[in-house]
This record gives C-alpha cells, structure tokens and sequence, in this order.
C-alpha cells in the first residue's frame, strides 16, 4: 500500500471527528480553558495531616478587630471551626492549654523571592529575573521555583504561613508572581495556594532603566511607552478573541469552524490583567513613578492592586486609599539608591492614618524570618510620629492586609471561623524582639513546633549540620 502524502494524512479526521469539526466533538478552546490547561497539577496539592484540636488559655489576636485575653479556638479537617473569649466549650475534643502563649492568624509575605533566589546564593541558583527583554509577561515565577530552598523552612519558624514569590524587578513586565503556602512538597504547583489568583510583577523606575541602559528603554519616558505598547498589543489580542469567541457562539457545527487566534504567552498574561483576572503588583519606589504607572492603568482600564516597596507611598496616601491600592513597603529601608533616598521611617504610620492597606513585605530570605519585629519598628515610629494605632491594626499589616493583596481574604488573615486553620502560637507579646514562634499551623496541621528537632524539610540540608567532635 502506497503512503499517502503528509498533507492528507495531517488533513484527515480523527477518531470521532468529522472533517466539518476539527475540535474532535469537544467545545472549541477559549482563553479561560487555555488558562486552566496551564495551571493543571501533576502531583496532589501539598498536605499538612489536619488535626482536631481546641487551643485554650491563650491571648487571641484575630486581626479582625476581636481580642480574647484569655480565649480559644477550635480546629477541625483544616478549618477553624469556632473561636471566642474564656474556656472553650466542653467536649471531647483534644485540648491544647497554651496560658501566657499569644495566638494569632499566620503571617503572610506578599514580596518574596525565596526559591526562585534559592540558598545558597549562585549563579546557578539566579532565577529570578529572565532579562532578555524588558517585557516578559509570559514567564511564570512558578517554572523557577525551587521547593528545597533551606530558607522556606526558617521563614516558617518565624511564623510565616504563606509567600508571593514573585520575578524581579529588571523588566518593566516581569511575569507572573505566585502565591505559595508554606508546606513542603516536590514541585512548586504541589504549593500553590488553592484558589489564589496569579499576579503580575511589573516595574518602575530605576531597575529598568539600569538593565537596559544599553539596548533601551533607557528612560522613565521610554519605560512607559514600552509598558503603553504592551498593553495595546493585549487590547488587540482580547479583541481577536472575543471576535473568535462570537464566530464560535454564530457557528452552526457545519464546515469548517472557526479558528482561533495563535497562542501569545505574553498577551495571555496581559489579557488576564485587562480582564481582571490577575492582580498586578508594581515594584515602585517614587511618588511620581506611582502617578504615572496609576495613569497607565487607567488608560487601560485596569486595577494596581498594590505598590511594592513604596518609599514615598506617604506623599500620595490618601490618594492611594481613595483608589484602593495597597503599599507593601519595609519599616526603615532607605538611601540605598537615588530613588529611595527620600523615604521615612513613618511611611507605614502615615499611609494607615490616611486610611490605606497598609503592609509590611520582606523582599528578603532573611527578613521574612522577622516580619513581627519589622511590624513592631513602624509601630513605634508610629508612636513617635503621633499617629496611635492599635495592636489589631498591626498585626493586619502581616495578615489581613497581605491576604487581601493576594486575594485570598476569604480564607486567612484573620482568625473567624470558616477560614484556614492557619495560626502562630508565639510564647509572648508578638512584637517583642525576644519573642518567638512556638508553634506554627497551616490548615491545621502542624508546620513546626520549636521544641522539638525534626529532620530538615529539604534533602539539600541532610548531612549539611555540623557534627559534634568525640
């Protein structure tokens, strides 16, 4: 029998597909089921082994305006499932009595680079920032990330429950950022946070402009007109689609269908934040580079969900409150580059005055294993500033505010019930410098336990400690 030739043997129907219906009997793709494809995991999710348990006698810090002094809460297959003031209810639930413990919701970094930036630091190791191009909305932090970085465990033992790991900030479009919590597994989509959105890591600024000083953009002005460019090409590309999505909505099933646009890795991604999808997150350090990047996403008519690093968010906060977008800023980093030279150790206060989400990030694998002292350093320039705040108010500045960035508030951040059993049991006043995280939960499974030495969570390490002489 003679082959037959490529062109009719690529042309001819598959099993169950007639030649007028080239998607084989299943509804034509659209860019939300391409987007589903995409996030598909290979492994179980990661799991902690949830526990039933009522923690009792402790001081509880809900974060939503509720302190029990003392009081307890109740968990159960992951969640917690009743909390309030005093003795628990009896039961038969096992009961964990904590007298002079603090518990509060876990702690969440909404800036981090842990695992794309693994230890130990190597260039091997440098997968953070694809500098290829100055736009490259297409790569995820996700593909880099890698789950045996020592310092994901030491961030738990300072009592940090979930992370944003996200790209750099050498492309004006970096990629998509992550959204992980912390319990080990093999991959990184094992960790991804359930139901968490993606976001998008763009950038302002001096970065930039520093990477790119040879090829360009190499100003401020070329910076936005190359963000501008991109999000017009987006326009172009959901607007193919949607003519793509009407001709498959008219079509009748007879001859040959419609087909759709070519895959854009890049203008997906964009697409996604023009439509609301994913959340866009700005390393921005000036007040004037905020206004601007603010100009560009009115212009295209999307929604910053928060400003990253934001040394001089205090210039404009109220108008940041007005508009609803976050700062994740740091307590008194400062002058380490022209463009963060004029910021104040009172950036926190002064934006939580105005009525702004106001939250404290790390950008670090070193302190992120201190995020409850950094809170407690803008408290007191608070003080000193004038500006009274509240034990609840701060300790949302770790919790509540961040889940809300990463738009996951509907299920930590703050101790109520029906919420992750995520919750830091520390042995005193949360944000003293001589305090510690005593006990960490993510859904109600026990992460760590300071008193107790475990093997360590990464094969990286096994064999690593330093053994003792005879």
């Amino acid at each position: 029998m003679p082959l037959l030739p490529l062109s009719l043997l690529l042309a001819c129907p598959k099993p169950g597909e007639s030649p007028s219906d080239p998607f084989g009997g299943a509804p034509p793709p659209n860019l939300s089921e391409l987007e589903d494809r995409g996030h598909r995991a290979v492994e179980h999710p990661a799991s902690t082994s949830p526990q039933t348990l009522v923690l009792a006698g402790a001081t509880v810090l809900t974060a939503a305006g509720e302190v029990y002094e003392p009081g307890w809460v109740r968990i159960d297959k992951g969640r917690i499932q009743d909390l309030g003031p005093g003795a628990p209810p009896s039961g038969s639930d096992p009961v964990l009595e904590l007298p002079g413990r603090v518990l509060t919701p876990g702690l969440i970094d909404t800036h981090s680079h842990m695992g794309v930036y693994p230890s130990p630091g190597a260039h091997a190791h440098s997968d953070g920032n694809e500098a290829t191009n100055p736009t490259t909305p297409g790569v995820w932090a996700e593909h880099s990330f890698w789950p045996q970085d020592p310092d994901l465990e030491l961030a738990v033992a300072g009592g940090v429950t979930t992370i944003q790991v996200l790209p750099g900030s050498a492309n004006l479009i970096g990629g998509r950022g992550v959204t992980l919590h912390m319990v080990p597994a093999r991959g990184s989509r094992a960790m991804r946070f359930p139901g968490a959105p993606d976001g998008v890591k763009m950038a302002c600024g001096e970065n930039p402009k520093r990477v790119y000083e040879s090829s360009g953009p190499s100003t401020r002005m070329g910076n936005l007109a190359a963000q501008r460019t991109a999000f017009a090409r987006a326009q172009e590309h959901q607007r193919a689609w949607e003519a793509y999505e009407r001709e498959v909505a008219a079509w009748d099933g007879v001859g040959a269908g419609p087909q759709p646009p070519s895959r854009d890795l890049a203008l997906e991604t964009l697409v996604g934040v023009l439509e609301g999808e994913l959340l866009v997150h700005v390393h921005c350090y000036r007040a004037d580079d905020m206004l601007s990047f603010m100009q560009v996403a009115d212009e295209f008519d999307f929604q910053v969900r928060s400003f990253h690093h934001g040394l001089e968010a205090y210039k404009i906060a109220g108008l940041l409150a007005e508009s609803d977008i976050a700062v994740s800023t740091w307590a008194d980093w400062w002058g380490f580059k022209m463009e963060a030279y004029d910021g104040i150790p009172y950036n926190a206060a002064l934006l939580e005055a105005a009525g702004a989400r106001t939250i404290i990030h790390s950008d670090s694998s070193v302190d992120v294993r201190w995020l409850n002292q950094e809170a407690a350093k803008a408290w007191r320039y608070a003080d000193e500033a004038g500006v009274p705040l509240t034990q609840d108010q701060v300790l949302r500045w770790l919790t509540a505010n961040p889940a809300w960035a990463l738009g996951i508030a509907d299920q930590v951040g703050t101790l109520e019930p029906g919420k992750r059993a995520d919750i830091v049991v520390w042995d005193g006043d949360p944000f003293s410098v001589y305090t510690h995280a005593e006990l960490v939960f993510a859904d109600g499974g026990l992460l760590y336990d300071r008193q107790q030495t475990t093997a360590p969570w990464s094969d990286f390490m096994l064999g690593q400690a330093l053994q003792e002489r005879k």
